[in-house]
């Protein structure tokens, strides 16, 4: 009940003074002390986009002084409420470095990183938001092992690694889909080895040897043969991992032309060494 009341007490004022058009005197025109007065109303009443200017005013005036550890972790906060996620993740880490012994350091950390994350851009699109997000996220849960956060850590780290692993696929099937095979097979073994255990890993070695196939069977003579006998180990390491994959199917042709061409080889190297 008195914490309702409170809460009442703050919306009401800060109703007030925004509303009396006090909010704009005193963030133009007040004292320091004013201004931070008002700009912890505001916070409190979660009235983020107009704490926060007055918060930016404030901090040079505060810099040094036992007041700036809060107020370096409302302005970090209201950023991230606001989602200006960019915004808050660097202010956050500022917090936690200038601040070590802070009891909101391990929230600040969290926070921060969580920030990285939630800017963190769909898979197609560039992804070092996606790389800072994931070294923030697996410092977080490196220095706070013990964390209540953990668990929300680890599925966001589990998040965060399976939209690389996914970008890592769509650039090599781009790389096979425009037929420039060799640059497709090296990123299909990148994906492959960079991301073990990655839920591609299957269609990615069956994409890899179609593509190993394709660039054998178009390639000139004195290259043809050790492509050939590629592809084939590329078949072989996949049907070792995937003896029931649906893939299958789709590989008995291509697989019968490679051992057909590399028979017509081993029988033409036959008759000149004869």
């Amino acid at each position: 009940m008195v914490k309702l009341k409170k809460t009442g007490t703050i919306l009401l004022m800060a109703l007030v003074l925004a509303s009396c058009g006090k909010y704009h005197k005193v963030l133009n025109k007040g004292t320091i002390e004013e201004q931070y007065k008002l700009a912890a109303i505001m916070y409190d009443a979660e009235n983020y986009s107009k704490a926060i200017p007055l918060f930016e005013k404030i901090t040079p005036g505060y810099r040094g002084k036992p007041q700036m550890e809060r107020i370096q972790f409302m302005i970090s906060n209201a950023y991230y409420q606001s989602k200006q996620y960019h915004l808050s993740s660097y202010y956050f880490d500022r917090f936690a470095k200038n601040y070590p012994k802070s009891t909101k350091r391990e929230e600040a950390a969290y926070l921060g990183a969580h920030s990285y994350y939630l800017d963190s851009p769909i898979s197609s699109l560039d992804q070092s938001a996606t790389n800072e997000a994931l070294a923030a996220m697996q410092s977080f849960m490196d220095t706070y092992p013990a964390s209540e956060k953990i668990d929300d850590a680890n599925m966001v780290v589990q998040e965060l690694r399976y939209k690389l692993e996914t970008k890592a696929f769509d650039t090599a099937y781009q790389y096979y889909r425009i037929a420039d095979y060799t640059a497709a097979i090296t990123s299909f073994d990148d994906l492959i080895g960079d991301y073990l255990g990655t839920k591609y890993r299957e269609e990615a070695l069956y994409l890899k040897f179609m593509a190993g196939y394709k660039l054998s069977v178009r390639s000139v003579l004195l290259k043809k043969e050790a492509r050939l006998r590629e592809a084939l180990t590329y078949y072989e390491k996949f049907i070792k991992s995937y003896s029931n994959s649906e893939y299958l199917s789709d590989m008995e042709k291509p697989l019968e032309e490679i051992n057909k061409e590399i028979a017509a080889f081993e029988e033409w190297s036959a008759l000149l060494n004869k």
